[in-house]
């Protein structure tokens, strides 16, 4: 353990002496005795882990030296040391925010050594959890989580910057499986409430006579089963991040109440009375398009430009095609490190499999495709036999997965066929009617 550091304010030389001799022998405390409170004010400076305090000096009184330490060291708890006629007076100083009081009597040693060990067990505590925000902090670096080096990625990169460094809304949209909770838990866990609760809920998952007392909660019997008072999501996201997913499935007569708490940072939970005031941030996504849902009256157009904030859309993967051997390696690598096997590589038939294949489940299919590969391979080369895609996803799968370019359109049907005829140029430009050289031109691009 590191040196805890613990300073006695007492003007009585002896006392305060007989104390510091006491939690010296704990050899990680490194101790001083103060015998008055300018001397000690002196040195706040340092930011002592710990003071004790007794009440009467002959220069301050204890209130004053108590408020100096909350502006000058507020991280430094304070145990007040007096006598028996000051109860009422250190009683006071505890409502300030002193951690404990001992009158000095034949048991204040022992009772200043056990208060001392509480809090040095509250702070390695409160440490601990610190390091561990710092962790998550890490893990959700997003050019480390969100994994690319496509131009389409070099933008949200940039919009996720933007996002972090205010409390706007975030709209992300894109089809499922490309990511939207990663990139909103990277928006919240690089931002300033990075420390407080990120909390997420899938509107769709939850059966829409639950879902508003899930989101605003209730008072004990405010309905039928209703036995306790129950916080609800809003609640639960108090300083941190809210992430809606799937927004464009909630139900309309819900839209209204979840608009008003949005408009008036407010909320009065089911069957209650009192206003909850909100502070956090609001994140939502969706597959569906808003804009055409507002246009078929699915969806209320003032909600819609309420939650809008920020919009960020994730492309599919079949867009991002120089990010799919990327993403492979990556999630090979992943799943080698959480089962304890040896690195992997990729033959190159492998990878020019993985490219041709159009992903209608995105990066989340990808991943699965991968994890069983490793499994399937004999542990130190990827081959094609190993990467089996699902009997249910069939390359014309994206004719179904959302609007394209010409061009994506093209390099998909180009790369079924080279699958289909095991990589015979000479046969895909016959039957595709595509001239050979432009299909070597293609293939040397990596863009099939």
């Amino acid at each position: 353990m590191s040196s805890f550091s613990i300073f006695i304010v007492e003007d009585e030389k002896f006392y305060g002496e007989y104390l510091k001799h006491h939690l010296s022998l704990n050899p990680d405390y490194a101790i001083q005795h103060f015998l008055t409170g300018k001397e000690f004010i002196e040195n706040l400076d340092r930011k002592p882990d710990v003071v004790t305090l007794d009440y009467n000096l002959p220069d301050l009184n204890g209130t004053m030296i108590l408020k100096k330490i909350r502006q000058i060291s507020p991280e430094t708890q304070v145990i007040i040391v007096s006598g028996q006629k000051d109860i009422p007076v250190a009683l006071e100083l505890m409502k300030e925010g002193a951690y404990d009081y001992i009158v000095k009597d034949q048991d204040a040693r022992s009772r200043l050594w056990n208060a001392i060990l509480r809090i040095r067990e509250n702070q390695s505590l409160k440490n601990q959890v610190e390091k561990l925000q710092e962790e998550v902090g890490r893990k959700y670096d997003f050019e480390k989580t969100i994994i690319g080096n496509s131009q389409v990625i070099r933008t949200l990169y940039a919009l996720i910057e933007k996002a972090v460094k205010t409390n706007i809304n975030v709209s992300i949209t894109g089809e499922t499986g490309t990511g939207k909770e990663v990139v909103a838990k990277a928006i919240h866990y690089n931002s300033v409430r990075r420390k407080k609760p990120f909390v997420a809920v899938n509107m769709s998952a939850i059966p829409r006579d639950l879902l508003e007392s899930e989101l605003f909660g209730y008072e004990k019997g405010a309905f039928t089963g209703a036995f306790t008072r129950k916080t609800g999501k809003f609640e639960e996201a108090t300083e941190g991040t809210l992430f809606l997913d799937e927004i464009g499935d909630m139900d309309l007569s819900l839209q209204a109440k979840l608009l008003r708490v949005i408009q008036e940072r407010e909320l009065v939970r089911i069957g209650g009375k009192d206003t909850i005031t909100l502070d956090l941030r609001l994140i939502v996504a969706t597959h569906k398009d808003l804009k055409e849902e507002v246009a078929k009256g699915n969806f209320r157009q003032d909600l819609f430009f309420r939650l809008l904030g920020l919009p960020i859309h994730l492309p599919p993967l079949r867009d991002r095609t120089n990010d799919i051997l990327l993403l492979a390696k990556h999630f090979a690598d992943m799943f080698c490190k959480e089962n304890n096997l040896n690195p992997i590589s990729f033959a190159s038939e492998a990878s020019e499999k993985l490219l041709r294949y159009p992903y209608p489940g995105n990066i989340r299919e990808l991943k699965a495709i991968i994890d069983l590969a490793v499994v399937m391979s004999d542990g130190k080369i990827l081959t094609p036999e190993d990467i089996i895609f699902s009997q249910t996803a069939q390359p014309t799968d994206f004719l179904n997965s959302g609007e394209m370019t010409m061009e994506a359109y093209k390099r998909i049907i180009i790369k079924s066929y080279l699958d289909k005829y095991k990589d015979d140029i000479v046969v895909v430009s016959e039957k595709l009617g595509i001239g050979k050289s432009t299909l070597y031109r293609m293939k040397q691009d990596n863009l099939i």
